[in-house]
């Protein structure tokens, strides 16, 4: 069983096609601007097992398409790895499509296993100095690079995900980092540069936080086409989301 905070169907945005997406509760990052602040916490939730997942991707199959399938999100879906493996090879045999999408900060054995179900990762690079990731995150982000250089290592066609933060992830020479660190990574399809937004600030508000970011502004059209740009020059696919 697995702990899921929520459930969303016909999903367009983790992954590709239309989707079934599975947010689950548990994390290890508080990241400053994180819209999905209700999922970090643990201990709340409801348990899913493989045949009501199978269910759910059954019901929904005729929206897939070629494409489309089933990504677990949260949240941090690797801390609940062994759990997953079960529901992951269940899709797998049934003809799913499946996708993860984490921090990459969890790669242990079970991590390895599921990754062979697992037919594409959305990486979340937070940022690529280390300092500046521990004060978004709370942590350091050599966990993360280490699980990025195993995706590659093993072929696992993977997409970069980077939220553009003004002020904190914005940096020249950060995206400058981003772009030679995933270069020559055969296995990273393309690069996605989420624009920040501010969508999860009343859970704050609902959860008795305070929002530490209330400052800082939506990116413009300038800084969006900036980033790509920098980023484009690294043989890279680039998205803005």
């Amino acid at each position: 069983m697995i702990n899921v905070h929520s459930v969303e169907s016909l999903g367009t945005y983790d992954g590709p096609g239309i989707r079934l997406v599975l947010f689950l509760q548990g994390c290890n990052f508080k990241c400053l601007y994180c819209a999905n602040p209700d999922t970090i916490e643990p201990k709340t939730g409801r348990p899913y097992g493989a045949d009501d997942i199978l269910k759910m991707a059954r019901n929904q199959r005729p929206f897939f398409g070629k494409k489309g399938g089933v990504t677990v999100s949260g949240g941090e879906p690797l801390l609940q790895a062994r759990a997953l493996i079960p529901i992951f090879k269940a899709l797998k045999e049934d003809g799913f499509n499946t996708c993860i999408d984490t921090n990459g900060s969890v790669l242990t054995d079970a991590v390895k296993e599921l990754l062979t179900y697992t037919d594409l990762v959305l990486l979340d690079i937070k940022q690529m100095d280390e300092e500046a990731h521990q004060a978004i995150t709370g942590v350091k982000n050599h966990l993360t690079l280490r699980f990025a250089t195993y995706l590659a290592e093993i072929g696992k066609p993977t997409w970069i995900r980077y939220v553009l933060v003004p002020g904190y992830t914005d940096q020249q020479e950060h995206l400058h980092q981003l772009g030679a660190f995933v270069k020559d990574m055969k296995n990273v399809e393309k690069i996605e540069i989420q624009p920040y937004h501010k969508l999860g600030k009343h859970k704050y508000e609902a959860l008795g936080w305070q929002y530490q970011l209330e400052d800082v502004e939506m990116n413009t059209a300038e800084q969006l086409t900036k980033a790509k740009k920098i980023l484009s020059t690294y043989g890279k696919e680039v998205v803005v989301n």
